[in-house]
């Protein structure tokens, strides 16, 4: 586990692809857990830890998590998260870009923010979600802004913010446009990742400290493989 910032309310680690931020009916050890564990131990705290979590990311994601050591901080985080006050979320893609050049090159300019909006609907049965061009019944609206970063011969690395926080909304909106996140079969991605993972990395987040009132800014390191530290390099 890696830690990325902590105080006294809130601590931020850097998620591996794989883990769960939660526990779920797979009964794997979740990142909670393994985050008490880790405040127990360093400050010798007797009994139970308290730890709220704020926020998820899917399992086959990496990036930063943000958790609250405290009940105040807690209550006061998940009202920013929910109401997407002073809390802005950046993310990382690499996307195919094979299907970018066929499909949708007047989607990708160069550094340039496009915006996607569509209507979402979850299918809870098979833990997916459709996007769509016009409002359909239980749908709810997405919204998402992205640029291209960097440009490969198969792979663009793109950059994404998100509006609305709906489930799998990155993973979903892009592959509408042509644009499935390497790895990610359930979207469209041609083959999976060697490890299981996605190539979509929580990347930056910035937000007001609930207590503190300070803001914070914090970055994740990318993960290690070739392909994701050679289109950073590329990043102008």
């Amino acid at each position: 586990m890696e830690v990325i910032y902590e105080d006294n309310h809130i601590i931020v680690v850097n998620k591996q692809s794989g883990e769960i931020v939660q526990g779920d009916k797979t009964g794997d050890r979740p990142l909670s857990d393994i985050v008490k564990d880790y405040i127990k131990e360093k400050y010798q705290k007797p009994g139970a830890v308290f730890l709220g979590v704020v926020h998820r990311l899917d399992r086959p994601v990496s990036g930063l998590v943000v958790f609250a050591r405290t009940s105040k901080a807690l209550t006061r985080l998940n009202k920013m998260f929910a109401e997407k006050e002073q809390v802005k979320k950046t993310y990382w893609a690499i996307v195919e870009s094979e299907k970018i050049k066929v499909k949708s090159e007047k989607f990708c300019a160069d550094g340039e923010w496009r915006t996607l909006e569509n209507w979402i609907v979850r299918n809870e049965k098979q833990n997916k979600s459709y996007a769509y061009d016009h409002e359909v019944p239980n749908s709810k609206k997405a919204i998402l802004k992205y640029r291209v970063l960097a440009k490969g011969d198969n792979y663009n690395l793109l950059e994404v913010q998100l509006m609305t926080g709906r489930h799998h909304q990155i993973r979903c909106q892009l592959s509408t446009i042509g644009c499935p996140i390497k790895g990610d079969l359930k979207y469209g991605a041609k083959r999976s990742n060697p490890d299981g993972s996605i190539s979509l990395n929580a990347h930056r987040i910035e937000f007001i400290h609930p207590v503190s009132k300070e803001k914070i800014a914090l970055e994740s390191p990318l993960p290690e493989d070739n392909l994701w530290q050679t289109l950073k390099k590329t990043v102008k």
